[in-house]
């Protein structure tokens, strides 16, 4: 009997494999950042944590630190994305400027950058948006088999969203 062979994918692989190194979370942060932008694309790629009782959003990985460096918070307002992404844990897509602007209070910076498309793929843990990988592109560039082949990587990000900061 012949079997037919699962074939691994290499960008998941790499992302799991960097949990294994000490340098953590930056080994793990810095493997998503290259599988994302080789499997998906991106222009900006961040990651956000969200802390559900102060209502906040922190910013604990960017790829242009410039102008999205880490540490940055920002209140997030109720609304369908908040809804969408934080409440039932959809992956958000905008897909033109004009998605953008109706909800990123910075959508002009994001603009400036080249990017008028965004995929907000939410980190779950036991019914709960704990984070979000957030990558951004020209306009029309995300669909929904971007979130779809996204879901993994979000999932991969779990651990350094739970470990306790050393």
């Amino acid at each position: 009997m012949t079997r037919t062979k699962a074939k691994a994918d290499p960008w998941l692989g790499a992302v799991a494999a960097a949990q294994g190194g000490e340098d953590q979370p930056d080994a793990l942060f810095a493997a998503l950042d290259h599988a994302l932008k080789s499997a998906i694309g991106h222009k900006l790629f961040t990651i956000l944590t969200y802390d559900g009782k102060s209502g906040e959003a922190a910013r604990i990985y960017s790829n242009l630190p410039g102008p999205y460096p880490t540490g940055g918070r920002k209140r997030l307002a109720p609304g369908p994305w908040t809804e969408a992404v934080l409440d039932r844990g959809e992956a958000y897509i905008g897909r033109t400027q004009d998605d953008l602007r109706m909800v990123f209070s910075d959508h002009e910076l994001i603009a400036s950058l080249g990017c008028a498309s965004v995929l907000n793929m939410p980190v779950r843990w036991r019914g709960r948006t704990l984070g979000s990988l957030n990558l951004l592109h020209e306009a029309h560039w995300y669909g929904e088999d971007d979130a779809a082949a996204c879901l993994p990587f979000a999932q991969l990000t779990l651990p350094a969203l739970l470990a306790p900061a050393s």
